[in-house]
């Protein structure tokens, strides 16, 4: 499994590419801010995307509207990983096509939760 984590925070992608990095299985790619993210996602095709809501260039809605609008990039699974908790937000994210998971998380069950998010659509 190839898994795109964007997100601003070096230290989230460190912790995360670090959690998924010990299963054989996944191929960590990571991009620092959505303009990034849309070239990557386009030439490595990943099968899920983790995206921070919150970044400068070009936000995480943002970056899903390009992704989704991209045949090539356009059937990506995405899941925001947010730090967010306002309802309304979350809402309008799941609204979006996106699953959610939230920051801070458990780095022992991250793959878990990414599998199961993954499998709830």
């Amino acid at each position: 499994m190839k898994i795109l984590i964007v997100d601003d925070e070096p230290d989230i992608r460190l912790i995360v590419r670090y959690v998924l990095s010990t299963s054989p299985d996944i191929e960590v790619l990571e991009a620092e801010d959505g303009r990034r993210a849309v070239l990557l996602a386009e030439e490595h095709r990943p099968d899920v995307i983790l995206l921070d809501r919150y970044m400068p260039v070009l936000d995480g809605p943002a970056t899903l509207t390009e992704l989704r609008n991209n045949p090539a990039t356009a059937s990506i699974p995405i899941l925001f990983l947010t730090a967010t908790r306002n309802p309304r937000e979350l809402d309008q994210l799941r609204k979006m096509g996106a699953g959610i998971l939230l920051k801070p998380f458990d780095p022992q069950n991250l793959k878990q939760d990414i599998l199961n998010a993954l499998a709830a659509g």
